[in-house]
């Protein structure tokens, strides 16, 4: 029995050391496992600092540069507001220089136009001045006969129909001058009923006078051709006047430049057309200058392009008209071979 109780009590004995043994291996894994745990946490936690901290350094990397590039951007960005503010202000004293080349040739032409009427005013003035002695004489003389007065009645007729010129080419001369004067008051909003022909024959008189006064020798064969049946067009005429005035300047610029070419054969011609087409009146402006190349076609209407030799032109004369006559609702075509002819096809809604 007693060795039966120690064996049983080994057996205890045994069971509880073998369960404290197994309790304290599980809690050493425990606790390993724990602190495993902990330090993986530790590691993770040490990491997400480290990736903390870099990300805060490369977030104040990222915010200098961002501020560095945006004083860049700034200093650019003052330096393209400059640059544009030059550039409009070039553009627009290109443009002015234009508008007063234009006004200039406009003036110009309306000077010798003026001049014609002026000229034939002081003529006859003069003339009757020295009829109106030659009268005084014949009245003064007392022995005056019959055919004395036959002599001043004649006077007297040469004299009036002296007036009556006089009168005519003053009021020409008036005309021109109201004309002038509507347009200096005319403003580039103001659209008017206006009769294109009239419009178009007296611009290319004026351009050609203008022509003319720089060199006298200049011989143009031009032919005009005018609808009858176009109505009046609701237009500003100043503004058309202006893309006219531009259009016969340069076509008889081509044509004195292709006759310094050519032998004595070339005769320069200029051609105006007027004609209603349906719901549109077309304005034809052809010449058999030097023409115009495909590659240069597509460019004509572009601002600052131009075939002339610089300080000629600006390049600002075919894209303000082409702004003209688009602001009109019309169209602009041109068709050309080079070396042969130009023709500028102006379209403008008859309504």
């Amino acid at each position: 029995m007693i060795l039966l109780d120690i064996s049983l009590q080994s057996r205890v004995i045994i069971g509880i050391s073998a369960m404290v043994v197994l309790f304290i291996s599980f809690l050493v894994a425990f606790i390993s496992n724990q602190r495993k745990k902990l330090q993986y946490h530790k590691d993770l936690q040490f990491i997400h600092e480290q990736q903390q901290q870099e990300l805060m350094e490369q977030n104040l990397k990222l915010e200098d540069r961002v501020r560095e590039r945006t004083i860049e951007l700034s200093e650019q960005k003052d330096n393209l507001q400059v640059a544009l503010s030059d550039l409009k202000a070039s553009q627009l004293q290109l443009v002015q220089k234009e508008k007063m080349a234009s006004l200039g040739e406009l003036a110009s032409g309306i000077a010798h136009e003026i001049q014609n009427p002026l000229n034939f005013v002081n003529n006859f003035a003069e003339i009757n001045a020295e009829l109106l002695h030659d009268l005084k004489l014949l009245m003064a003389d007392e022995n005056a006969t019959e055919k004395t007065k036959e002599e001043a009645n004649l006077l007297l007729e040469d004299i009036i129909q002296n007036l009556h010129k006089i009168n005519q080419h003053g009021k020409r001369a008036d005309n021109i001058v109201k004309n002038l004067q509507q347009h200096a008051r005319g403003n580039s909003s103001e659209s008017i009923f206006s009769d294109i022909n009239s419009l178009a024959e007296d611009y290319l008189k004026m351009s050609f006078q203008s022509l003319q006064a720089k060199d006298r020798s200049v011989h143009i064969e031009m032919v005009t051709s005018y609808d009858k049946n176009i109505p009046m067009l609701n237009i500003v005429p100043q503004d058309i006047g202006r893309v006219l005035m531009n259009l016969y300047n340069n076509a008889f610029y081509s044509v004195g430049e292709k006759a310094k070419k050519m032998d004595d054969g070339f005769i320069p011609k200029i051609m105006l057309i007027t004609k209603k087409d349906d719901n549109k009146v077309k304005i034809i402006i052809r010449d058999n200058g030097l023409g115009i190349s495909n590659k240069n076609i597509t460019k004509l209407f572009l601002p600052f392009f131009t075939t002339k030799p610089t300080g000629v032109g600006t390049g600002l004369g075919l894209s303000l008209s082409y702004e003209i006559i688009k602001a009109h609702q019309g169209d602009f075509k041109v068709d050309s071979v080079e070396g042969e002819y130009a023709e500028f096809t102006i379209e403008i809604p008859a309504i």
